[in-house]
């Protein structure tokens, strides 16, 4: 899987866990786009700043369960619809 940082936009609090938690390689943001499934990280502005793309779903998941290992919420569990072009997106509660 690889991720990426948004320029201008400040990481939230919780970005180390992150990294810290979930296998990602470090790639530019184009390259990241073009991954199968993206899952949008929010900081606390309510703006994304990190986005991890993910190639099988198997990976997507596995970087769904740690997200949520870690006390966020997925803002689009109970939608199949994309939102900002990310299959899920995760923040604060």
């Amino acid at each position: 899987m690889k991720t990426s940082l948004i320029d201008g936009k400040k990481p939230a609090h919780f970005d180390t866990h992150i990294i810290g938690n979930i296998l990602l390689d470090v790639a530019p943001l184009a390259e990241v786009k073009e991954e199968a499934m993206l899952i949008g990280v929010r900081n606390e502005a309510g703006e994304i700043y990190r986005l991890i793309g993910a190639t099988k779903l198997n990976s997507f998941m596995n970087a769904v369960e740690e997200l949520l290992d870690l006390g966020l919420e997925d803002e689009l569990q109970d939608t199949e619809e994309q939102k900002e072009g990310c299959d899920a997106i995760f923040g604060e509660a």
